[in-house]
């Protein structure tokens, strides 16, 4: 196998130099040794697809450069004898080196719609939590470790196909869950129009994640270039906003958004709709069985490492404990695919339990306010950490509270 791996590299290497397609000048990078480009070359010519010298000898001890290996994927599409396995191993060598090909001539706009599209991203995390409540005098600690997988398929050249994939397990009592389909939606893009259909991410933009940040199924269409616009209509059964015997509440909502330059703003309306607010904690009469959810919100970029952010909503409907906000200065910010970047917060919020029913933050939840600060480091590219610490009470109960958070994400 090793000496028809070497002989079909040599043939790359042989069309290499007679060709005269590209000028000498032009820099081309080596295919990694652990590609898996070699190990299709290897079945390929293995098959006869690629053929090597005849005496089976590689002549030079060196990598093969993505043009070289173009050419020979070039040379294995020009062959219409072939199984279908090694006509799909040709289809995705050719749309692995697509860029190369098209600069030798070589159309494979229909070939990459054969290869196998689906991207797969994810996260493996880490999270240590610790709770401290004066009003039940709890002490929490938890050992969490989530894995996420993030596939995405292209179905056109509009339309993708993505989902998201949950499991997790508590390491101080080593159990585990089963993996489960968290999310599952098509995603169309039409210019500055884009549609999604089918169970999604539900994110209050206008207010940055005060209020909702969970799940819907239902759809979701966005518009606009400057002012951009969100509509979204389904049912969330997040368990803050429904009753323990309804599968879900009906939501309908509406996000504008503004961005120039250092600014950006929004303003929106969200609209629950479910029985769980008939409550004599949420309205006077307890005769309501809705949320009017109003919510402004906005970021200022002072240069590049400070930036300013606040947001407020109020639940109309609500006679207590209606309203929320945050503000939030900013430094820096880690970023993924940079070691050593590092980023700092430091917040305010209130969280009022009747209009922030899913919040998007780590510390500091729903029917809690207090202060937080946070930090965020790099370790390695795509490793990352994150400390973070809220002081101050839930709400209702006018008792203190505290939340130590820690995190290290691995992400792929």
């Amino acid at each position: 196998m090793k000496k028809t791996m070497v002989a079909a590299l040599a043939a790359a290497l042989t069309i290499g130099a007679a060709s005269t397609t590209f000028a000498a000048a032009n820099p081309f990078s080596d295919v990694p040794r652990d590609h898996w480009a070699y190990d299709a070359v290897t079945q390929l010519a293995a098959d006869g697809v690629v053929e090597g010298y005849g005496d089976g000898t590689y002549r030079g001890d060196r990598n093969i450069t993505r043009y070289e290996m173009a050419q020979m994927t070039a040379k294995a599409m020009a062959k219409g004898d072939m199984s279908a396995s090694d006509r799909a191993l040709v289809d995705r060598l050719a749309a692995e080196f697509a860029d190369e090909l098209n600069n030798l001539g070589v159309r494979v706009s229909n070939l990459e719609r054969n290869a196998d599209m689906v991207k797969w991203t994810g996260y493996l995390r880490y999270d240590y939590i610790s709770d401290r409540h004066d009003k039940d005098h709890s002490k929490t600690n938890t050992d969490r470790v989530r894995f996420r997988l993030f596939p995405s398929a292209e179905v056109n050249d509009h339309w993708k196909v993505k989902a998201r994939l949950d499991t997790q397990y508590f390491m101080d009592k080593d159990d585990s869950s089963s993996m489960s389909l968290a999310r599952a939606y098509a995603d169309g893009t039409y210019g500055n129009l884009n549609i999604k259909l089918g169970k999604q991410d539900l994110y209050s933009g206008a207010d940055d994640g005060l209020t909702m940040d969970t799940a819907i199924s239902g759809a979701t269409v966005s518009f606009g270039n400057v002012v951009k616009a969100k509509i979204a209509a389904g049912r969330v059964s997040d368990k803050n906003v429904k009753s323990a015997t309804d599968a879900a509440a009906n939501y309908q909502g509406i996000d504008l958004t503004y961005g120039m330059g250092k600014l950006t703003a929004g303003v929106g309306y969200q609209q629950i709709n479910n029985d769980v607010f008939k409550a004599a904690s949420y309205s006077k009469n307890a005769d309501s069985d809705k949320a009017r959810i109003w919510s402004v919100g906005g970021k200022y970029v002072f240069d590049k490492n400070v930036a300013l952010k606040g947001s407020y909503a109020q639940n109309t409907e609500a006679d207590y404990y209606k309203k929320a906000g945050s503000i939030e200065l900013d430094y820096k910010g880690a970023k993924n695919s940079d070691m050593g970047s590092w980023g700092a917060y430091i917040a305010y919020r209130h969280l009022g339990n009747n209009v922030a029913f899913a919040p998007t933050y780590n510390v500091l939840g729903r029917d809690q306010k207090g202060w937080a600060v946070g930090t965020s480091y790099t370790l390695f590219k795509n490793v990352m950490t994150k400390l973070e610490y809220f002081k101050g009470k839930d709400i209702t109960a006018d008792k203190n509270a505290s939340t130590l958070f820690a995190r290290v994400q691995f992400s792929f």
